[in-house]
């Protein structure tokens, strides 16, 4: 399977950690290639704005891998939503995981070494890459917070970490959100993810006529893949009008 050639009735939905950026042992220590930012200002550019982050990092940590582009983002796979024109849009406070949660997990986390808690405005991920032996006692721990049937909260798989999560935020009811407005409204999305949690927002791109692209199965797995075809991408759509495109490979 290749990917397709961007062209401008698109929009674009891109996952972040494991899509746009290479796993990292922790979630501090991802890299960002240093052309990405003016890589995504650019296909922003040519799209007319219709580039959207949707991720499980918070809004706030976008910006801050980012820097200096600001994103359309859904953060925390939904939980919040950030418009073109700046505004955010959030879960009541109500629907965040808690108090009491949040410490059973960091006191698991003390008795665990390696094992890794990343608060959340809304949510909480615990993380056992570092000591993958110690999964089994993570979910065992999920699992008694939080059963299968609660009405408010559910665990979100991911890469040898697990997440709690409102259970009303999906990438799929982001992207529903933010292509039911401008600039996305009335293109064709393509969404990019590499998880669990990236499927709903592909099945909704493809609601929409678009297209939703995993990265294992068209990228080889490898996020500089990705990279690279959006880069080819500014490059087409660019072409049409002069502006120089930014290539950007491999992380450093």
């Amino acid at each position: 399977m290749t990917p397709p050639d961007l062209d401008r009735t698109n929009a674009l939905f891109l996952d972040l950690d494991g899509t746009l950026l290479e796993i990292a042992e922790t979630p501090e220590s991802v890299v960002v290639p240093p052309g990405l930012p003016q890589l995504l200002e650019n296909l922003r550019a040519q799209l007319g704005g219709a580039v959207a982050i949707v991720t499980g990092r918070s809004i706030g940590v976008v910006d801050d891998l980012l820097n200096p582009f600001v994103a359309t983002a859904a953060g925390e796979h939904g939980a919040s939503l950030r418009w073109q024109d700046g505004k955010i849009e959030e879960m009541p406070k109500g629907l965040a995981v808690p108090e009491a949660w949040r410490e059973a997990l960091v006191a698991a986390a003390e008795r665990w070494p390696g094992v890794l808690v990343e608060p959340k405005p809304h949510g909480v991920a615990i993380h056992y890459r570092l000591v993958p032996e110690r999964g089994n006692d993570v979910w065992r721990l999920v699992r008694a917070l939080v059963p299968q049937d609660h009405p408010w909260f559910r665990l979100i798989p991911a890469r040898e970490a697990v997440e709690i999560g409102p259970r009303a935020a999906s990438k799929g009811h982001a992207v529903e959100q933010l292509m039911a407005r401008q600039p996305f409204q009335g293109r064709r999305p393509i969404f990019v993810g590499d998880d669990f949690t990236d499927e709903a927002g592909m099945e909704a791109a493809r609601q929409f006529g678009g297209q939703g692209l995993r990265v294992a199965e068209v990228f080889g797995g490898q996020p500089a893949a990705v990279r690279a075809w959006l880069t080819r991408g500014v490059e087409l759509l660019s072409g049409r009008n002069g502006s120089p495109a930014v290539s950007v490979g491999a992380a450093p």
